[in-house]
């Protein structure tokens, strides 16, 4: 509980610093304005929409959809597809689709977290002297560089601090939030619900618009389900409901009750809750809550990328492994290459949280509506619920989600464009890797050609096939364009070797990696072996199955073979690996449009190296190319 309440709430536990200044910003194209009646109702909707959305959709229902223990929005991907029925196809692959631009719209809120968050606690200096106001944007972007900066070196060493700093800072913003209620207890009254519907009937106008800033409060919510299988979902519900949930409950009650007693405090209602003698050290506690809240979203980030790569969405990326205990912690140099680049551009473009926060509630308005709709397909398809409860209980959840998307698309002129451009060319990436991937699949096929041919062909080839001592291992491609899924063709490395050097090894090993829809495979469930008919040939196929969330180590995978089930021993500490590799280039048949062939190959060169993903001996690994039109 310790840990999760160090990585997974962060973000939602530093709301409280920009969502009611928010509301209420007088620089907002839809100010709220700044009465009693309004502080009430404001107040009582913060409560109870992080109720409805985090407390009732998140924690008691979402979090109990779970593929093998792991989470977050690819995890409800892989479990539509599978539990979806034959005659609802067309429906699944519309869901999954909707999925993956919800995948997409998690990138826009990797990009927007780190840069609201830090600017946010940085914007307490100008509460403490107006001078600093310059300084805001230049620290900012030096503790956004030094974030990024340390990401390669991994979360396994400072993140057993992150939980006693979140403790902490959870403690703070409660006690925070005790005193100003003490100032004026009538603020409580705001706990009633009746305020939040008075206020959303009586004011619609007015309500409409505010709840644009409102679901500043729920931010974070998805991290809570993507995060799941790192620390379960028992220990995330108790840190929720024992401490996190209090906290910032108190915490917006006490500066509801400051800006009742004075309405100028709206400026900066979080800063100004604070004695003044307790400013900087909270300012710094606040600014490490920040960082924290950053780290979260972006090691997210790696994990989204990394299981939309092993699922076929993205290609191939260089991931690091940066704890050799903790399977969850990777490192992606190229993710966090462009986030780094896109924070820094968001800093210095908006140059405030209130500037950022008309972005920031599109990205997580979409996110949450998408997982709720996938939810509440699985509730009926997986689970059984019954038609009447899902459309009653679902409708009513979904009404309250499509309120807050429809008020931040009144945004969209004023900011919230920004996370949907973001997700809309994710989205397009993805889509065409996808369908590249399948017209590559095709194309190679064809120029492979059946296995089994090939291999019983290699008896009676005129001259005989010279056969060398040693161990050969060709890596082979599968149906969904990449190594994997035991494809039946002929890999071209091992096809081009026979056929130009007329030599194979004594022993050979066709590996196809297999990634599966789940996160982790077990050692006993890795390989399977298939001796393609002949059992005195020294070829052999193995099938090796990999988790999304696995690490693809291809030597360690061949070292749990069995002697019996290798027709001969394997040296594979001499073993030699060949890999083929395809250089794409832009053909005139109609596969796909002209933009999307382009957008293909080049995404095509993100590809990580072939060796080093697969973790084959760079020494003892032979490339070989071959040229493809698509």
């Amino acid at each position: 509980m310790v840990g999760a309440l160090g990585v997974v709430f962060g973000d939602i536990g530093t709301s409280p610093i920009y969502t009611l200044a928010t509301v209420f910003d007088p620089g907002d194209p839809h100010p709220v304005p700044v009465s009693s009646h309004n502080v009430y109702g404001v107040v009582s909707l913060i409560f109870w929409s992080v109720m409805t959305i985090v407390t009732l959709t998140y924690v008691t229902l979402v979090m109990r959809a779970d593929n093998h223990g792991e989470g977050g929005i690819m995890a409800l991907i892989t479990l539509v597809r599978k539990w979806g029925a034959p005659s609802t196809r067309h429906t699944t692959a519309a869901l999954a689709a909707l999925g993956v631009f919800g995948a997409a719209l998690f990138f826009g809120d990797s990009m927007i977290t780190p840069a609201i968050s830090v600017l946010s606690a940085v914007e307490g200096l100008e509460v403490v002297d107006p001078d600093f106001k310059d300084l805001v944007v230049p620290v900012t972007a030096v503790i956004i560089l030094a974030l990024f900066s340390v990401q390669r070196r991994g979360t396994a060493a400072v993140g057993r601090f992150f939980g006693p700093v979140m403790i902490l800072w959870f403690v703070a913003i409660g006690a925070l939030g005790v005193g100003g209620i003490a100032r004026n207890p009538d603020i409580l009254r705001a706990l009633s619900p009746t305020y939040a519907l008075g206020f959303l009937t009586g004011h619609f106008h007015i309500a409409f618009f505010a709840l644009a800033a409102v679901v500043l409060a729920v931010t974070g919510a998805e991290a809570l389900y993507a995060d799941m299988g790192h620390f379960g979902r028992k220990a995330i519900t108790l840190g929720w409901l024992g401490l996190v949930l209090p906290a910032c409950t108190l915490n917006y009650l006490g500066q509801g009750a400051l800006v009742l007693d004075d309405e100028s405090a709206v400026r900066a209602p979080f800063f100004l809750l604070m004695p003044e003698w307790s400013r900087i050290p909270l300012i710094l506690l606040a600014t490490a809550a920040t960082v924290i809240a950053s780290q979260a979203v972006i090691t997210g980030a790696f994990s989204v990328a990394s299981q939309a790569a092993q699922l076929g969405y993205l290609p191939r990326l260089r991931i690091q492994h940066t704890s050799a205990s903790t399977i969850g912690q990777i490192y992606v140099p190229w993710i966090n290459g462009v986030l780094l680049v896109a924070v820094l551009i968001l800093v210095f473009a908006f140059r405030s949280s209130s500037a950022l926060a008309y972005a920031f509630g599109m990205a997580v308005t979409g996110t949450i509506t998408i997982t709720t709709l996938l939810f509440l397909y699985l509730a009926r398809t997986r689970a059984g619920a019954p038609l009447w409860l899902v459309i009653a209980g679902g409708g009513a959840l979904l009404c309250v989600d499509l309120m807050f998307f429809a008020a931040n698309m009144t945004k969209l002129v004023h900011g919230a464009w920004l996370p949907l451009l973001i997700a809309v060319s994710a989205f397009t990436v993805m889509t065409t890797w996808q369908r590249g991937r399948v017209v590559v699949t095709r194309a190679r096929r064809e120029a492979e050609g059946p296995m089994q041919d090939f291999i019983d062909g290699l008896g009676t080839r005129t001259p005989p096939l010279l056969r060398l001592p040693g161990t050969a291992v060709f890596l082979n491609r599968g149906a969904d364009g990449r190594e994997g899924y035991g494809d039946d063709t002929a890999p071209l490395s091992m096809r081009s070797n026979v056929d130009h050097n007329h030599v194979l090894a004594e022993h050979v090993v066709i590996v196809s990696l297999t990634t599966e829809p789940v996160p982790r495979i077990a050692d006993a469930e890795r390989l399977s072996v298939d001796d393609l008919g002949a059992a005195d040939d020294g070829i052999i196929r193995v099938i090796a199955r990999f988790g999304y969330m696995d690490r693809v180590d291809v030597p360690r995978a061949l070292r749990l073979l069995d002697p019996s089930q290798t027709e001969g021993p394997l040296d594979l500490d001499h073993a030699t690996y060949f890999l083929s590799k395809l250089e794409l280039c832009q053909g005139d048949a109609p596969t796909m449009a002209p933009w999307r062939k382009r957008l293909f190959i080049a995404t095509s060169h993100i590809t990580a190296d072939a060796a080093a993903h697969f973790g084959l001996p760079l020494d003892r690994t032979v490339i070989i190319g071959s040229r493809l039109q698509i």
